[in-house]
């Protein structure tokens, strides 16, 4: 009877929305304390271990970090840019209204933290820095926000997922123009082949999904060896399966389905664990004071929120945009904290940026305790919003 009722609840937790969000912050919490003990250095040696295969034309030997950020990463960015196209479709981002918000908003988080950063270390050895408090790390922001589950709007978790994602495309596009060391054409155009392949099928109505599945693995291929971070091969093949707006489960609907439990308990939480694993040494908070780890911190916890809400009130006090439904103007100012959890694609610039490995650990100390204040006051901002909704509409 006992192991009965474990499993229950073991099967209640696992089906609750926010799961995948306690989980995310459980591994955060292992990787930190791995990171932080004896098992530190066996654990970088395990994430710098080679895997896969290579032969005289296809190179596919990789560290097993670079397969969890670049692959796995992949299905992540490849479920959220689903997510994003059936909204887009049938959803909160269906009129040209409610899409320009995440866009208009997601350029003012980005371009903020970056002028912040540049006016703090101008002149100075570290100003190439200035795309590291661009970034939102959507998967840690989205894992916040799933604590609430459904007492937020569920046109709050679309907005946030829009626009970390148009944030990450930027933030992309960045590292492409600004941090890649070389850009190889070729691979790119082989790329665009397997793309427009996707979209052909598409307009042909083909609705098996192997044929944009197969394309989307070829394409992330050679994304990954143009120099452009390869995730966002993920984005591009969601973009390209087709949907509906019928009662009816589309492709899209039936790979977006496959792959939410995989992606939340599985890929997230590796992805946690394998990038947070930050040691902490001495001289890391006097760090905090340089140029350096200001610009960081000031940049993703007050030029990410003040970014997306000057933008978000600009665009609707002006008509271009309108709030989703139930969303109140408190709800972006916590959305636009949790925009400041930065975390692997701003430790991602990091290493970009500097090669001293003294700056290397100053950024990433900056990044995490930026990203942890912001997460923390973010929820808490939304969950004060939440209370209050619920208590508004007689809701549990």
């Amino acid at each position: 009877m006992a192991k009965l009722i474990n499993l229950k609840i073991f099967a209640r937790f696992f089906h609750s929305s926010s799961a995948g969000g306690i989980l995310l912050l459980f591994c955060v919490a292992l990787s930190l304390t791995i990171a932080n003990t004896g098992w530190a250095e066996g654990f970088s040696d395990l994430l710098a271990t080679q895997a896969g295969f290579e032969n005289d034309t296809v190179h596919l030997r990789y560290p097993i970090l670079l397969w969890i950020n670049d692959g796995l990463m992949a299905i992540f960015f490849l479920l959220v840019g689903l997510e994003i196209k059936r909204e887009i479709v049938e959803g909160e981002l269906s009129s040209i209204r409610h899409a320009s918000l995440p866009v208009l908003a997601a350029i003012g988080g980005v371009a903020v933290p970056a002028l912040l950063f540049a006016l703090f270390n101008a002149g100075t050895d570290t100003s190439k820095g200035w795309g590291i408090p661009m970034a939102t790390d959507i998967a840690f922001a989205l894992g916040i926000l799933s604590l609430l589950g459904s007492r937020v709007p569920s046109g709050l978790k679309i907005f946030l997922a829009a626009l970390a994602i148009v944030d990450d495309l930027m933030a992309i596009l960045v590292i492409a123009i600004f941090y890649s060391s070389e850009l190889h054409f070729a691979y790119l155009g082989y790329a665009g082949a397997a793309f427009a392949l996707q979209i052909i099928f598409n307009r042909l109505g083909v609705k098996n999904l192997f044929a944009y599945i197969i394309p989307g693995i070829v394409m992330w291929y050679f994304i990954h060896h143009s120099g452009i971070h390869a995730t966002i091969a993920g984005v591009l093949t969601a973009l390209t399966l087709p949907t509906n707006e019928e009662d009816y489960d589309s492709p899209l609907e039936k790979l977006e389905h496959a792959l939410s439990r995989p992606v939340n308990f599985l890929i997230m939480p590796i992805f946690a664990i394998a990038n947070t694993n930050i040691t902490f040494t001495d001289g890391m908070v006097e760090g905090l004071t340089t140029n350096l780890g200001l610009g960081i911190l000031i940049g993703l916890f007050i030029g990410k929120p003040v970014g997306i809400l000057i933008m978000s009130y600009l665009s609707v006090k002006t008509g271009i945009s309108s709030l989703p439904e139930e969303t109140s103007w408190k709800h972006v100012v916590g959305l636009g904290f949790l925009g400041g959890i930065g975390f692997t694609m701003s430790i991602f610039i990091a290493l970009l940026s500097f090669k001293d490995i003294n700056l290397q650990t100053t950024a990433k100390f900056a990044i995490l305790a930026a990203s942890v204040i912001a997460g923390v006051l973010g929820y808490l901002i939304l969950k004060s919003s939440t209370a209050k909704r619920s208590a508004a509409t007689g809701k549990s």
